[in-house]
């Protein structure tokens, strides 16, 4: 079990893993599709001397139990309402990285900003597809996107060719080692494929514009973008959620690579 290790019913049958350690103002690490916890155990070790740092697993990732429904960014914003009441948790900085963005958002969505004291988006369009992708922030051209979800989520080795594919190529900079391509797909794997296949789809088809505009308005926003399409991503918030910070840090899993530099950066902005 992890220190501060706990779980939380969301629903009957339906337990979230969350980890809960330090003390001060809370800071919420949501993780990205098919992810879990231990993506942020460098924050973790960083915010828990000055802060309350809670991570989730959201449903179906990690330790939360694996469940047939309520795969989806709507569901998940229930689910982290749920753990922010039952940890009671006022005046929140949320930190969403990658679809865990979407988690963010669909919060607001929900519950608007009225708990929120800050927010940091880690490298995500609050509309990951579109057919303009040229000029967009997107994931990739629409029908890129729709070969991974019919090519390789049908199965768990597919899953595991795309996880690598995906964390050599476009999440990590440098060259990784063996163990540590491993520990990355391994944490992808705890989500089964036809879960992930869902998610994938859900996260993609989101569009969650006007909710990054109204947070950009209300309350601090920072966003941090990968360098690989940094101009483009740039020009998609400064469009979409004007008043939200930029910062531009290395691949998509910058904050594990670079952590020294991406914990700075968010401990300047919670701190501003």
């Amino acid at each position: 079990m992890y220190q501060g290790g706990k779980y939380i019913k969301v629903e009957p049958g339906v337990e979230i893993f969350v980890q809960d350690v330090g003390s001060g103002d809370p800071i919420v690490f949501i993780p990205g599709w098919t992810f879990t916890t231990e993506v942020f155990h460098k924050q973790v070790e960083h915010f828990q001397k000055t802060n309350r740092v809670v991570v989730i697993d959201p449903r179906s990732h990690g330790r939360s139990s694996v469940t047939m429904h309520g795969n989806d960014y709507v569901t998940q914003g229930l689910d982290l309402a749920k753990v922010i009441e039952a940890l009671e948790l006022k005046n929140v900085t949320l930190v969403g990285w990658s679809f865990g963005c979407l988690t963010s958002w669909e919060y607001i969505r929900q519950n608007g900003t009225q708990n929120i004291k800050s927010l940091v988006f880690v490298d995500l369009s609050p509309k990951p597809l579109s057919t303009n992708h040229e000029q967009d922030w997107v994931e990739g051209p629409l029908d890129e996107i729709a070969a991974v979800y019919s090519t390789y989520l049908r199965d768990s080795e597919k899953q595991r060719e795309f996880v690598t594919a995906y964390a050599t190529d476009v999440m990590v900079q440098r060259e990784l080692e063996e163990q540590e391509l491993n520990w990355i797909v391994e944490q992808s794997l705890k989500t089964p494929h036809y879960v992930a296949a869902n998610l994938f789809a859900a996260g993609m088809f989101a569009d969650y514009r006007e909710e990054a505009k109204l947070a950009s308005d209300e309350v601090p926003t920072l966003t941090i973008i990968a360098e690989h399409w940094a101009d483009q991503a740039k020009g998609f918030v400064q469009k979409h959620a004007p008043k939200s910070a930029i910062e531009v840090l290395g691949g998509h899993l910058m904050f594990w690579e670079h952590d020294e530099k991406f914990n700075q950066i968010v401990e300047r902005f919670i701190q501003a």
